[in-house]
């Protein structure tokens, strides 16, 4: 699968203590791998956790969703794709799971984000600062 060139791309490989008995990765670490791709992204976007608040915000996950496809197992390697799909109202990371080793799909989803002001409160809109580094 090819990168989308508006997307950043993450390969990792799956370790002995994310797998059950029978070898395939427990589903909840999928989260986890969204998390580690939408960090990356948001670092080669210039956001990453001390840049938001230098710049006088705080954002926090509101929502995720996985849809899962292929598992992947002890020992794979595969790719996390992370993207910005949309940042009017709040900040949507759309990600894909990427079984490198078997070729195929392994999990699809999306992360929303709010942002708040510093002090906590929630900003109806993505504020221009960050919206501007978010956008290719």
């Amino acid at each position: 699968m090819t990168v989308p060139p508006d997307a950043v791309a993450v390969e990792l490989e799956v370790p002995f203590h994310d797998v059950d008995a029978v070898r395939i990765v427990w589903h909840g670490h999928y989260l986890k791998y969204f998390e580690i791709g939408r960090t990356a992204l948001m670092r080669a976007r210039r956001l990453d956790v001390e840049d938001v608040i230098g710049l006088g915000f705080r954002q926090l996950v509101i929502e995720s969703h996985v849809r899962h496809s292929f598992p992947l197992y002890y020992g794979d390697r595969f790719q996390v794709h992370a993207r910005v799909a949309d940042v009017s109202h709040k900040i949507r990371v759309d990600l894909v799971v990427w079984n490198l080793t078997h070729q195929k799909r392994s999990a699809k989803g999306s992360t929303t984000l709010v942002t708040t002001d510093a002090a906590g409160r929630l900003l109806m809109e993505t504020p221009d600062a960050l919206r501007a580094r978010l956008l290719p």
